[in-house]
């Protein structure tokens, strides 16, 4: 309902009898924090507070909505962008870079001025073409446009659009590239191309799945089984700190298959090199911090520009990740395992990216499900 209390120095023991008047503290219809003064006695300021919630009970609820539209729909889509941006409190560093991009850079130099009640799918559709004709890629788009219909669908719920502003808008056709992944040949020249630390990023990504982060923030102490690696944390290429996982929340997990040549890999590089609190990869220069991403990417360049290992045409380091799920795929390893191990936010990544690694499963299912038929 609200509160009431006394600016004072006196402690609330001493409010009943020291003379300084009651301030009453509440929340308007539309949702602004309000405070009144002047009132003499608690009884009075008790009073205003029932006063105030009495009329927000009997106000039609109808009044709620035409406050909020009133506050919001002509507010700048710049500033709205701004108080949603404060609420995504679930984004990781990078991931907070990558919005701050995208609205700097797309959103709003084009709809920064524009007030919230003027949109409608007509001006989101005219965003689109205008990333069409500034020659913006087409990821770049799919991701602009994400974020818009996040904002939209957030002023959406506020009740500042008769129709929701992004229905019938068709996003961005964005169709990544197929993935291009080592064979297990081309594997075994490039595990042993680069230094004793590339080699361990390496059997991780393609052993273990893991992300680059991942892989760089392996430890001794995450082998809970002989067969078993608990992926716990990632070096976050922004901060270059310790973070929690892609996906998921401080203290979250996932258990990955350890193939026993990777756990080899793992023990070899331990006995080598030694460990700081059970972590295996370090700063080069530093062993205090963490080890940096521009590592294994610099290596990466040297290798192929030697041209002395065969790599497939546009493979990238993240290819050794796509390894790792061609080999559970091609050897049945079901799907939803493999988008669990991988730390996929919904099994459709996995399915988009991958699915073509499953050839001949719906024959092979159709023999399958003839035998018994045929019996």
């Amino acid at each position: 309902m609200g509160s009431f209390f006394k600016g004072c120095e006196h402690p609330r023991s001493r409010w009943s009898k020291c003379p300084h008047p009651y301030t009453v503290r509440y929340r308007s219809a539309a949702g602004r924090q309000v405070e009144e003064s002047g009132f003499a006695t608690q009884d009075k300021a008790i009073a205003r507070l029932t006063e105030i919630y009495n009329a927000k009970k009997a106000a039609p609820r109808g009044q709620a909505k035409a406050d909020r539209i009133a506050r919001y729909g002509s507010m700048r889509f710049e500033e709205y962008s701004t108080q949603w941006r404060a609420g995504q409190r679930d984004l990781g560093p990078a991931s907070v870079a990558h919005l701050e991009s995208l609205l700097n850079i797309h959103l709003l130099p084009l709809l920064g001025s524009r007030r919230m009640n003027t949109f409608d799918h007509k001006v989101v559709e005219g965003f689109l073409q205008i990333l069409e004709r500034n020659g913006v890629g087409l990821a770049a788009q799919a991701n602009a446009f994400d974020k818009l219909k996040a904002i939209l669908l957030d002023a959406n719920r506020l009740g500042l659009f008769d129709d929701n502003p992004v229905a019938g808008v068709k996003p961005p056709q964005y169709d990544p590239q197929r993935v291009v992944i080592p064979s297990p040949g081309q594997l075994r020249q490039i595990r042993t191309a680069g230094d004793d630390g590339f080699r361990l990023v390496c059997d991780l990504m393609s052993g273990c799945g893991m992300r680059n982060g991942e892989a760089f923030a392996v430890n001794l102490n995450n082998i809970v089984a002989d067969d078993i690696y608990r992926i716990t944390e990632q070096v976050n290429r922004t901060t270059c700190q310790y973070e929690r996982l892609k996906h998921r929340k401080t203290g979250e997990y996932r258990d990955v298959p350890l193939p026993a040549r990777v756990r080899d890999t793992i023990e070899w590089y331990a006995d080598q090199h030694g460990t700081v609190d059970g972590y295996l990869l370090r700063h080069p220069g530093d062993p205090t911090r963490t080890f940096p991403h521009y590592h294994i990417a610099n290596q990466w360049q040297r290798i192929k520009k030697a041209g002395q290992v065969d790599i497939p045409d546009g493979m990238v380091v993240y290819g050794m990740r796509h390894f790792f799920a061609s080999n559970c795929l091609t050897h049945g390893i079901p799907i939803t395992d493999v988008a669990e191990w991988m730390g996929h936010r919904t099994i459709d990544i996995t399915f988009k990216i991958y699915r073509h690694l499953m050839p001949g499963s719906i024959s092979k299912a159709a023999k399958t499900l003839n035998l018994d038929l045929t019996t």
